[in-house]
């Protein structure tokens, strides 16, 4: 789809609402005045519209990377992809969400009182996360990357303070269950991430968003669960017993 600037704001992110975060970007409104054009909004705000469209075009035909083999990778490898790439979307995410669940939980939820709720929930999880994902770049990360050291330079890997890694890793495995039992509620809650007919451009997007925060933190937590966490402890293992 090759978007021009007379095209109206509001279809565009209800065609595709990943739109909105490019209008958010060059503070355009697409849900109260999304019945513009794209032309429109940026003449009234004195900003370039053949940028705005050149962002949208970008966003809108980008393909998504072929799928990677994770096992392959090495291990201190895959633990710098998750920080930067799940524990950095978490982060930003969170930002971008919560000023939208308040919005239309303000707006909406007399209507819609389950707002209250899967706000209550994201707003939980935004703060577990946040604590988690510390204390994997914090403790249990930086160990994975001793490890990797300690095999490659083939010295003796010293007894770390959790005593071993399988430690840590229960501990995180147990939160990701608690994270993933909470967004099964948000799922529940949004009947499936499906706006109601009522929903305003802000209403549709935000529930679009907490379903693409579910989808990438399925992911995490698999790369972690699945991944990650196993051969670190047959690492570990490995390492003992060669000392």
């Amino acid at each position: 789809m090759n978007i021009q600037e007379n095209q109206i704001i509001g279809e565009l992110v209800a065609k595709d609402y990943r739109a909105a975060s490019v209008f958010k970007k060059y503070g355009i409104d697409f849900c109260c005045q999304g019945n513009r054009t794209i032309n429109d909004a940026c003449e009234a705000k004195k900003i370039d519209g053949k940028a705005v469209v050149s962002d949208l075009n970008a966003l809108t035909q980008s393909q998504a990377t072929i799928a990677a083999d994770y096992q392959s990778w090495p291990l201190d490898l895959l633990a710098d992809y998750i920080e930067k790439k799940h524990h950095r979307y978490v982060e930003a995410k969170t930002l971008e969400i919560k000023p939208y669940l308040e919005k239309i939980c303000r707006v909406h939820g007399e209507r819609h009182p389950e707002l209250l709720e899967i706000n209550e929930h994201f707003n939980a999880t935004a703060g577990e996360l946040a604590k988690h994902m510390k204390k994997e770049e914090l403790i249990l990360f930086p160990y994975v990357r001793k490890m990797v050291k300690a095999e490659h330079d083939k010295v003796k890997l010293d007894t770390p303070g959790f005593g071993t890694v399988q430690n840590p890793i229960q501990m995180m495995m147990d939160e990701h269950t608690t994270e993933g039992d909470r967004f099964r509620k948000i799922e529940a809650l949004s009947n499936n991430y499906t706006p109601p007919e009522d929903a305003c451009n802000t209403y549709k997007v935000t529930i679009a968003l907490l379903q693409e925060f579910e989808q990438d933190l399925h992911l995490h937590i698999h790369l972690e669960n699945n991944i990650l966490f196993p051969r670190a402890i047959e690492l570990e293992k490995k390492l003992t017993h060669a000392n």
